[in-house]
């Protein structure tokens, strides 16, 4: 979606006009363009920009504040790492490093087979069962470093069976 095709110019502009009516129509927008394409580059923005008057600047600045929101293409399996205190305090930052190592990536990167994105993030609501770990929705509890490769290794193998 880098340079916008007219497919992509219409589906927006159409996600744009049912959200015409709103007062406050942005995070609709957004979201149905995250939901659509999985990221929200500059050049969306843009369009974005042009077709409800709102500026660019604050455009950008709500898809930089909330981490739901992406300005790159997120890989099929986005790991998310909780490293708020509970979490952090039990290890989390030990099993997000090890997440990196093994795949080759650092906190909010996506390896180069577009496989696995590794997010840091700061509180998933999941403090009793710290050190909590989601992929695609899915969550980890009581995650220790001892399990990181496994757990890489079975979505490896999912798509290796796929």
């Amino acid at each position: 979606m880098a340079h916008l095709n007219e497919a992509a110019v219409k589906k927006i502009t159409e996600i744009c006009d049912r959200y015409a009516n709103e007062k406050t129509p942005l995070m609709m927008i957004l979201s149905d363009v995250q939901n659509e394409y999985g990221y929200i580059p500059l050049e969306v923005q843009e369009l974005i920009s042009e077709k409800t008057g709102i500026s660019v600047a604050e455009i950008y600045g709500v898809v930089t504040f909330y981490s739901f929101f992406s300005l790159k293409p997120k890989g099929k399996y986005v790991i998310g790492c909780c490293l708020g205190t509970a979490c952090y305090v039990k290890g989390a930052q030990q099993v997000l490093d090890k997440f990196s190592e093994i795949i080759g990536i650092r906190a909010g990167e996506t390896s180069e087979d577009g496989m696995f994105t590794l997010d840091a993030l700061r509180c998933i609501g999941a403090c009793g069962i710290a050190p909590a770990v989601t992929i695609n929705g899915k969550v980890y509890p009581k995650l220790a470093v001892s399990d990181v490769p496994k757990i890489v290794e079975e979505y490896r193998n999912m798509e290796a069976n796929a």
